[in-house]
């Protein structure tokens, strides 16, 4: 593991590009309960004078309930050779299998949380905020077709507090 710690202004590539084309997995827990999902939804940027990371989970998700109890997550993007773990990740619950040894994918502990060894960029958060979203708070009716099980996402704002590069 050579992992260099970078600003995340370093990150040569866009938010949109991160989540949208390469997609992420946030890690979350410790050594004794840890698991990863696949998310193409997040942003990263500024916010109440801190560089943050926005996620969006789903509270029917496992990882949901350990980043609930957790003080802090990751977010880590890696490279496109590892899609077919990414997609294992995203269509497979850690309620019913180790993602980890499923996906041979390697999990990394860095400030009391879990991230992937196998990442080019891991960025730790200190969870600062949560909240959930509402129909009501919707001003576009479109939005509502990504929810015909009214399974409404919470929205996890966290202070990047260091980034990894491979």
């Amino acid at each position: 593991m050579s992992f260099n710690e970078i600003n995340i202004k370093d990150i040569p590539e866009s938010a949109i590009e991160l989540f949208g084309k390469r997609w992420a997995l946030i890690g979350a827990g410790d050594e004794k309960k840890h698991n990863i999902m696949t998310a193409s939804w997040g942003t990263l940027g500024r916010l109440w004078n801190k560089d943050v990371a926005v996620v969006f989970v789903r509270p029917q998700r496992h990882t949901f309930g350990i980043i609930e109890q957790e003080d802090f997550f990751t977010i880590n993007f890696l490279d496109e050779e590892y899609r077919n773990a990414l997609k294992l990740c995203g269509e497979k619950s850690g309620k019913d299998l180790d993602k980890f040894s499923a996906s041979s994918l390697t999990p990394y502990y860095v400030e009391s949380t879990t991230a992937v060894e196998e990442s080019k960029y891991s960025i730790v958060c200190k969870k600062i905020s949560k909240s959930k979203m509402s129909p009501c708070d919707f001003l576009d009716d479109a939005i509502e077709c990504f929810y015909p099980n009214e399974d409404y996402h919470y929205i996890f704002i966290g202070e990047i507090i260091k980034v990894l590069e491979k």
